[in-house]
Order: C-alpha cells, then structure tokens, then sequence
C-alpha cells in the first residue's frame, strides 16, 4: 500500500551542482541535506522544504523535459512569484486548473517546475 511520496528526483548534467545550489536554496527557500557518502559519489545534490524533498541527479546525456514536472504546492502564491522574480526567475501564470492559481518556472538548468495554491 503506498502511503506517501518520499521525494522526486529530477536530473542535471553533469557539473552543474553549484549552478543548481544557489536557486533551489536562495531563490526557492529550500535547505541542502547531505547525500549519503555511497549517493554522494555520483554527484547530484538533494534539498528539502518541511516534508517536499528534492533530488537532482547527475545525468550524462540530460535534456530537459518539456512536460514532466514536480507540482509544489505553495502557500502565499503572489509572495512566492514576486520572490522567484526578484531572482530573476521568469514565469509563466497558467490559468486552467479550477480552484487553484498556479505558475510555471524553470530552474538553471531547464526543469520546469510547477507551484500552485488552492483558492477557495
């Protein structure tokens, strides 16, 4: 029986984890967590923000996807989009998921990322 979703990996190319750092732990807020030392021998480097964990992975051959995503609920959305853009982070508002307002962003190295909150 599942009973939670433990992290989503998503994948970079090599070499780019100091590129990666400064967004998911500045522009998003999240913290860096240690890798254990037999993970961390591959590169990659993990993050977390209270129970959403994030890992990028280091991926020889990486493209980005154009459709696969994380979908990070966010409370406080206009905050949180002003936030990413006063890092520079360009957005995307989309509009077609009843009852929620939501954007779209990319992080440096091209993972679109999705963050939305509920509205009632």
């Amino acid at each position: 029986m599942l009973t939670a979703l433990d992290h989503v990996q998503l994948a970079a190319p090599p070499g780019t984890e100091a590129l990666l750092r400064p967004f998911y732990t500045d522009t998003l807020g999240m913290t860096e967590i240690p890798k254990p030392p037999a993970l961390a021998a591959n590169g990659g480097c993990w993050f977390q923000a209270g129970g959403v964990h994030l890992h990028l992975g280091i991926e020889k051959d990486f493209r980005p996807s154009t459709k696969a995503h994380p979908g990070l609920r966010v409370t406080g959305i206009d905050a949180y989009a002003a936030r990413l853009e006063a890092h520079g982070t360009h957005l995307t508002w989309d509009t077609d998921l009843p009852g929620h307002r939501r954007f779209y962003a990319h992080d440096p190295v091209g993972n679109r990322l999705e963050f939305l909150e509920r509205v009632v």
